[in-house]
């Protein structure tokens, strides 16, 4: 695992409190990935087959409609939800800067999490959490 990877994956949400041993687990079924400015990482639509954080570069979301959404900086990152249901990217992502990513398929991921409960237990957790916030905020 690289240090720039293992620093990045350290810092993501989803992953918070798992071991070192495990971050490198995860760190190892990485790809980083270079896109030019004006590339689509990601199209609204497509299957979601891989989560990413984005390592250097800048990238912007955008809308099926064409409205810009959000902008992404290094240590963001994108596509939480594919990874864990598979489900059609409700956006796309387009690098604005040259960019490098760090990519995390889908299927390795849980593959992962089927070969270390602990981990799986740990990202159900770190997912319940904003979704409980999420649930509280409406009932408040």
């Amino acid at each position: 695992m690289s240090k720039r990877a293992g620093a990045a994956l350290a810092r993501v949400p989803l992953f918070a409190g798992l071991s070192a041993r495990h971050l490198r687990r995860v760190a190892e079924l990485c790809e980083e990935q270079r896109y030019m400015e004006g590339a689509t990482i990601v199209r609204a639509g497509d299957a979601g087959d891989a989560f990413f954080v984005i390592l250097e570069g800048e990238a912007k979301v955008v809308a099926p409609t064409g409205r810009t959404l959000n902008r992404l900086f290094p240590g963001d990152v994108f596509g939480e939800i594919s990874l864990l249901d598979g489900g059609p990217r409700t956006a796309s992502v387009i690098a604005e800067t040259p960019i490098t990513v760090l990519a995390l398929p889908r299927r390795a991921f849980l593959g992962l999490l089927e070969a270390e409960p602990v981990v799986a237990g740990r990202v159900l957790r770190n997912v319940a959490g904003p979704v409980r916030r999420h649930e509280r905020s409406l009932t408040a």
